[in-house]
């Protein structure tokens, strides 16, 4: 099996940015791996709430995530600037796949990953269609 390459910048299509933290560094003196999850939860979710298609409190539909991946290319420390990079993958009936890339300086990402989304109603939690308005929104950044 061939170990993935990194992304480039090119590859994504809206950004946010993160400033490392102390407690971000592990043992090793490198951020832990848990934390490019958080960053890849709150980059997309900011963005949704952005967009005005989430609403956490009382908004229906929410969106749940069911999985998430990330490959790591390159260390990341604490004090550090980084940005994560988001692009949608692929849209299904009620999920949504985002590709994301967590860079430091430079051009390619340091880790890289996925993140989905299951749309479901808020009260039954059951698969709901992606809204229209949502649908616009990701394929924008498609």
């Amino acid at each position: 099996m061939s170990r993935e390459q990194p992304a480039t910048r090119s590859e994504f299509k809206v950004w946010r940015k993160f400033t490392t933290r102390w407690a971000d560094n592990d043992t090793y003196g490198h951020v832990n791996n848990t934390v490019y999850y958080e960053w890849f939860d709150s980059a997309v979710n900011a963005w949704m709430v952005e967009q005005g298609m989430l609403e956490i409190r009382t908004g229906d539909p929410i969106a749940l995530v069911v999985e998430t991946r990330c490959v790591y290319f390159a260390p990341l420390e604490f004090p550090q600037d980084i940005e994560v990079g988001m692009a949608v993958a692929e849209l299904g009936r009620s999920s949504i796949r985002y590709r994301l890339g967590v860079f430091g300086e430079g051009l390619t990402a340091a880790a890289q990953g996925e993140f989905v989304h299951v749309v479901v109603d808020r009260t039954s939690r059951q698969p709901a269609g992606i809204p229209t308005a949502w649908r616009a929104k990701l394929q924008a950044i498609s």
